[in-house]
């Protein structure tokens, strides 16, 4: 089953980074529902996202969501390691019984696999903030046909700015 914890907690944080960018507030149902997500799933995800400083939730008629730190300073290891918790990317399968060399050795072999994976994941995503993220996004609108292309009101906020 493939996780979709750190696509969607992505998501959410660049969603937040551009909302203060336009000067908009975000409440976690608007996120869930420019997410196309579960309200629930947004409000999990926003428990270790705000525990490790990531976003910032405030309750209340004002409240809502927003960056914790600038965006520039948010890097998607920052996001990755949050929302994921420790869980592993790749995991060796255990109930394998060992009758030969491969089925003997495949647990070892595979751990050393996927450390290498998930060192060069995370050497990747520490590499990216936030804010690159966002230029990128704005830089993939740019290139797409004219009728796919984000409006402009919606990329610079409803009064243009």
């Amino acid at each position: 089953m493939i996780d979709l914890r750190f696509p969607t907690a992505l998501q959410l944080v660049l969603s937040l980074a551009f909302a203060a960018e336009i000067g908009q507030r975000c409440t976690s149902s608007g996120l869930a529902l420019g997410l196309g997500a579960n309200p629930s799933l947004v409000r999990k995800l926003l428990v270790p996202l705000a525990r490790d400083g990531i976003v910032v939730a405030s309750l209340g008629k004002n409240g809502g969501v927003r960056l914790g730190r600038p965006a520039g300073r948010i890097t998607l290891r920052d996001v990755y390691q949050s929302v994921m918790e420790g869980k592993r990317v790749l995991a060796p399968r255990g109930d394998v019984p060992s009758l030969c060399l491969v089925s003997t050795n495949i647990g070892k072999l595979f751990e050393m696999i996927s450390r290498e994976a998930e060192s060069a994941l995370l050497s990747a995503l520490n590499g990216r903030t936030i804010a690159d993220s966002l230029e990128e996004l704005r830089q993939l609108n740019q290139q797409q046909p004219a009728a796919l292309k984000t409006p402009k009101s919606v990329q610079l906020g409803k009064d243009g700015n």
